[in-house]
């Protein structure tokens, strides 16, 4: 009880201030989305590049660590895609449940494996990031482009998508570092480290910034399926894998909490860019925020 009380209470006081503050007004309306953006290029970066370039990564089931998250989103994909056959839903609305169901916010999945598992975590969860982002990068362009037929979606604008994301680069960055054995100047190490302690904080303002409460106006049924595959299904798949794969008790930890946590705000920006449902991709990234208390504070209790 402790632990949820030290780990969860924190990261979603900090949603809800977000959430407050965009209610008051406060600073401004302005403000947020540019601290998003100084959130996600500089800050959130440099606690990457931080934390993978000091890490020791030296984990010897890291394949099957890999390897269950993606195999997991994978599958997770292909049952939203069996029950769309079975109660075919609006391609457009599908799009959105299937980012519901299989992307994870990075921000409150940092912070909860700093905060539940400590640094070792938090290294963990970084080298997650790097082959989860693009991974899942892939599939949801892919089905916009199998329901939607959006026209500038081909390889260039695929590859644009991972080569362009400030989180995917700060991981290969910060890897890079570590695998070559570069030691960075100290001056600079220590920025890194200043500006990484913000990167989280700050974070979570966004996404109580991004909560849309009054608006939730989607069909409940594709909450629910969406929603459904995202807490339940994921977490299953993912859990099982872990298992195969022999995984050690911190590994099958961090990936099970990776599969339990809401969708990402960036769901919305793509369903925009792509012609996807973005009234419903913000119902199910509110209502995942939300719900997703509940399942935290059930995995709490089951594995820590």
């Amino acid at each position: 009880m402790s632990l949820i009380f030290s780990a969860l209470i924190p990261v979603f006081s900090l949603i809800l201030i977000g959430y407050f503050f965009k209610r008051i007004k406060f600073p401004s309306h302005e403000f947020w989305p540019q601290a998003d953006k100084l959130t996600y290029y500089i800050l959130m970066p440099a606690l990457l590049i931080f934390k993978l370039s000091n890490a020791s990564l030296d984990s010897q089931n890291s394949f099957g660590f890999i390897l269950s998250a993606l195999l997991a989103i994978f599958f997770t994909m292909l049952v939203l895609m069996i029950v769309n056959k079975i109660k075919p839903t609006n391609p457009a609305a599908f799009t959105s449940i299937v980012q519901g169901g299989i992307r994870f916010n990075t921000y409150v999945f940092l912070a909860l494996a700093g905060a539940i598992f400590g640094n070792d975590g938090l290294i963990l969860s970084a080298i997650l990031l790097t082959f989860a982002i693009p991974f899942i990068n892939i599939l949801c362009i892919t089905i916009f482009a199998l329901y939607v037929g959006n026209d500038k979606l081909n390889f260039l604008y695929l590859l644009k998508s991972i080569i362009t994301n400030p989180l995917i680069v700060a991981c290969v960055i910060g890897g890079s570092i570590n695998f070559l054995g570069i030691h960075l100047p100290l001056v600079l190490n220590n920025t890194l480290e200043i500006l990484s302690k913000a990167a989280l904080p700050m974070g979570l303002l966004s996404v109580g910034f991004g909560l849309v409460i009054k608006e939730i106006k989607a069909s409940k049924s594709e909450l629910f399926v969406s929603s459904f595959a995202k807490h339940l299904v994921l977490p299953f798949f993912i859990f099982i894998l872990g298992k195969y794969f022999e995984l050690d008790d911190m590994m099958l930890s961090v990936l099970v909490l990776f599969a339990i946590l809401p969708t990402a705000p960036s769901s919305f920006i793509l369903a925009r860019q792509l012609g996807g449902d973005i009234g419903l991709m913000s119902s199910i990234i509110t209502v995942q925020t939300l719900v997703s208390a509940l399942f935290i504070i059930i995995f709490l209790k089951i594995f820590i």
